[in-house]
């Protein structure tokens, strides 16, 4: 007799129904929770660079350019303007200071001249006629003080004469009135001459001083005349290499206006080209070195010119110990700067990422070299070698250098 069995539950249906949706749902789960679902890109590890963060001295130097220029440049600028008569030196000429360069003419100037020399002249004459005229003056007014003191003197001695025949009572008053009178006039005609003469030798020394100091002016301005007539012969204030002279015979010379320079070749500078990105730290005093013919030779600045143009600015360097023998003016050689003292440092070779990511973050390859994640550091100095890592890296790690332009937005680089 068949016995009915009871139901099973758990069929081998539903056993594997149940074991797919507890394996769909752990998949689920791995996928929400620990699965990487940061952007991919697939590359060739063989196009890429990959270099090592490490530890060690980082040296605070720029790389840059100078070129050699004579420790002075005398530029020549035309004192006086005028047309080129006669072009002695051609540029490229070495030069003796005084030689005579150039000759030029100025009709203008030359007339000028004439003009004040003339007026000195006139002047000098004036000055001769006005002392003959008051010292003839002078004696005129002597002998008119001569012929009143006579006249004085005699009407001194018929008034004293007539007043004692008054006392005696032997003349009328009226004789004696008129004597006194004609007396008192004299003796005030006397003080009057006096006083006339005295401002007419003051007015005569003011005459002649202002007489004086005309000519003196006049004098003067002949002189400057004089001189700018000698400025148009140019010649070499010092002596060197004449390096340009850009007139030729006939071209017209405007005043001010640059002719050529002249180089002391006495002694040679670096004219030295930087970056705008370092102006704030580039100072007066600070060293440098190049190698020439095989050995090293030290640079220090002494002069900052702090105008930018086209992202740079320039400075001068010179040669402390003096310029190694066998350098020439316009010669260029690649420059060390040093920007401050070597310090320990953990340090990234330099490469293109740079550019791409302004050194906020790079991709550090995993330790088991298969792919590279994004990682956000910190950069501080740069020398043409390293730079100097802050913060995000540790020695030993492995970074990406080369270019990013390529990886767009990925997290994750895969080899």
């Amino acid at each position: 007799m068949d016995r009915v069995l009871p139901k099973r539950f758990w069929t081998s249906q539903r056993i594997a129904i149940a074991v797919g949706g507890i394996a769909v749902i752990g998949l689920l789960a791995y996928n929400f929770i620990w699965a990487d679902h940061r952007s991919k890109l697939n590359v060739e590890k063989d196009k890429i660079t990959v270099s090592t963060v490490s530890t060690g001295s980082f040296d605070d130097f720029i790389a840059v350019t100078g070129v050699v220029q004579p420790l002075k440049t005398i530029r020549l600028d035309a004192i006086a303007g005028g047309y080129v008569t006669d072009k002695l030196v051609e540029g490229g000429t070495m030069v003796k200071a005084g030689d005579v360069l150039l000759r030029l003419e100025n009709q203008n100037l030359r007339l000028n001249f004439l003009q004040s020399e003339t007026e000195a002249n006139r002047l000098v004459n004036d000055l001769q006629n006005t002392r003959q005229r008051l010292r003839v003056e002078r004696y005129t007014q002597q002998k008119t003080l001569s012929d009143l003191d006579f006249q004085l003197d005699q009407a001194r001695d018929a008034f004293e004469r007539q007043s004692r025949l008054f006392k005696e009572k032997a003349i009328p008053e009226q004789d004696y009135l008129t004597a006194k009178r004609a007396y008192d006039r004299l003796v005030e005609q006397r003080k009057i001459e006096v006083e006339s003469q005295k401002y007419q030798e003051e007015n005569s020394k003011l005459q002649i001083r202002q007489l004086e100091e005309t000519l003196s002016r006049t004098q003067k301005n002949v002189a400057l005349w004089q001189q700018t007539l000698n400025n148009l012969v140019v010649k070499a204030p010092v002596s060197g290499l004449l390096s340009s002279m850009d007139v030729e015979v006939g071209s017209n010379i405007n005043q001010g206006q640059n002719i050529g320079q002249i180089d002391d070749l006495n002694g040679f500078k670096m004219r030295v080209g930087i970056d705008e990105h370092y102006i704030s730290r580039i100072f007066a005093g600070l060293k440098g070195s190049f190698e020439f013919n095989g050995k090293n030779h030290e640079l220090q600045i002494t002069r900052v010119y702090p105008e930018v143009r086209n992202g740079r600015f320039e400075v001068d360097m010179i040669f402390p110990k003096g310029a190694p023998e066998g350098i020439k003016r316009g010669q260029s050689t690649p420059i060390q700067l040093e920007l401050g003292k070597a310090s320990k440092a953990t340090l990234l070779p330099l490469g293109g990422f740079f550019s791409d990511t302004g050194g906020n973050w790079v991709y550090v390859v995993d330790p088991s070299g298969k792919r590279a994640s994004k990682r956000s550091i910190t950069l501080g100095r740069k020398n043409p070698e390293y730079f100097e890592v802050l913060s995000g890296l540790q020695p030993g790690e492995q970074v990406i250098t080369s270019s990013y332009e390529n990886f767009g937005d990925n997290e994750v680089l895969e080899f």
